[in-house]
């Protein structure tokens, strides 16, 4: 696999977009064997580094007949384009620079009159065989005479692309069918230059959910956008191949990376659109957050906190879980339980900040306040619930001290359950709106510990325990009663 960095078109290259480029397939898993950072036998990979080599090769097309100097300025194009248009026909060039005598075209040239330098396009129809859409042809009326290096000495996509694959002895180009009309031309310079014609794979357009073509009004379109939004790299992965691909059977979904690389063939490739479906992707990625293990997925977890601002203005997260731990051990292990606890409930990790609020960000008067509790509230037994369980907890000795067990929590529950009358949710929603400023939420025998042992460690942010917290619940009490 070859990383090539085609940058020709100044006005939208800049280095900022090739080291992202590099980040977003590392980040992928995509390993290259030659491209601009680790070198190879075809170097410089980088078209910007190969602009003589393209001068060279068009050179020899216009010595050998097979291309022509084209001193058509923009503005007559221009013009060629709207009469064509007007007349209902495809706007294509007109070739009226072809007849031009080659030494008068040289000597205009060396007289300084800008030009540039157009492939003669053969008279018969252009064939090639793609692996996907089977045998296609053009007819040459229709792909007229490109451009392969315009006025100021740049070359366009189509021809360097052509020079390149066949100097880097690119055997298959793969890439997607909106491509397929950039094909005729390349196969012409192909058999201009006398070079082999590679395998050509037009693989399906990529639809949003409306089968519309997939664009920024669909949600996220670039690597760094599913990274941001907490997508794990091996569900990316497996998702983009089922776009488009199935395995044989039709059936089987999920794949690792060495079962697809065993699997993939292109031969099972559709020519038929594929339609982007998020919710698949989650369900994917879903599958992958549960198979992801520690340390790994901590780290995942931290860095998605603190980035939110969750965890404090001066947390900084560990940006490399392979690296080391980069907090303290104990610190470390509590945050392993937080990823536990939160993670089976998100499909992305940008919404564990969500899920996240339970624990750092208690606010007892939101919870009386809340609309999503407001019919909890109204029950009749809950107030008797509020009095009876804060009383429990603020005489409990080890919720004094921040180490209520889960044991000894379901034990004063009972005794709030025998004392008041209320069971099941009548009982256990008014206590979750205590401790998590909601009536639903995750269990208590796990949220419980999590509470209490993060309320003793040194975090940027507090952990309210959860005598803190029923503390707290009681003071919004009084002030909204008062």
């Amino acid at each position: 696999m070859v990383l090539r960095i085609e940058d020709t078109d100044v006005e939208r290259s800049e280095a900022r977009f090739e080291d992202q480029l590099i980040a977003d397939l590392k980040w992928l898993g995509l390993d290259w064997n030659e491209g601009p950072d680790v070198g190879g036998p075809y170097a410089p990979y980088r078209q910007s580094d190969r602009l003589e080599i393209y001068r060279e090769h068009a050179e020899r097309l216009v010595n050998e007949g097979k291309a022509y100097l084209c001193f058509c300025s923009e503005a007559e194009l221009q013009k060629e384009r709207e009469r064509a248009q007007a007349e209902h026909r495809q706007p294509i060039y007109s070739g009226k620079c072809r007849a031009i005598d080659p030494a008068e075209a040289k000597g205009r040239r060396t007289g300084g009159e800008p030009c540039a330098i157009r492939l003669r396009i053969p008279e018969h129809p252009i064939r090639f065989h793609d692996i996907v859409h089977g045998d296609v042809e053009f007819s040459n009326e229709v792909v007229s005479d490109p451009i392969i290096l315009r006025s100021n000495g740049m070359p366009v996509y189509n021809y360097v692309v052509v020079i390149d694959d066949a100097l880097m002895k690119i055997t298959h180009v793969i890439r997607g069918d909106d491509h397929l009309s950039n094909t005729p031309k390349q196969v012409a310079l192909y058999e201009a230059l006398g070079w082999p014609v590679p395998e050509f794979a037009h693989l399906s357009t990529i639809l949003g959910s409306d089968r519309e073509r997939l664009s920024k009004r669909h949600g996220a379109t670039s690597i760094a956008n599913f990274r941001e939004m907490g997508v794990l790299p091996e569900a990316l992965v497996n998702y983009l191949v089922l776009l488009g691909w199935a395995p044989p059977g039709g059936t089987r979904e999920i794949f690792t990376r060495e079962e697809l690389v065993n699997e993939f063939s292109l031969e099972r490739v559709t020519p038929s659109a594929a339609v982007f479906d998020m919710e698949k992707l989650y369900w994917l990625n879903r599958h992958y957050i549960k198979e992801c293990r520690p340390p790994r997925l901590t780290f995942l977890v931290l860095e998605f906190l603190a980035r939110s601002g969750t965890l404090g203005p001066n947390h900084i997260p560990p940006l490399d879980w392979e690296h080391g731990i980069l907090v303290e051990q104990e610190m470390f292990d509590w945050f392993s339980k937080v990823a536990e606890l939160l993670t089976p409930s998100v499909d992305r990790l940008d919404q564990l900040p969500k899920r996240a609020s339970l624990i750092f960000n208690y606010d007892a008067k939101a919870a009386l306040t809340a609309p999503d509790n407001a019919e909890v509230l109204a029950w009749p037994n809950t107030e008797a619930v509020f009095d009876r369980f804060t009383v429990k907890i603020l005489e409990d000795e080890s919720a004094k001290a921040g180490k209520l067990t889960p044991e000894c929590f379901k034990l004063l529950v009972n005794e709030v359950k025998a004392e008041t009358g209320a069971k099941g949710k009548e009982l256990f929603h008014p206590i979750r709106i205590i401790i998590t400023g909601s009536h639903s939420g995750p269990e208590f025998d796990k949220l419980i510990p999590i509470l209490e042992a993060g309320s003793l460690l040194n975090l940027a942010k507090h952990v309210p325990s959860v005598r803190e917290r029923v503390e707290q619940f009681g003071r919004a009490r009084a002030a909204n009663k008062g």
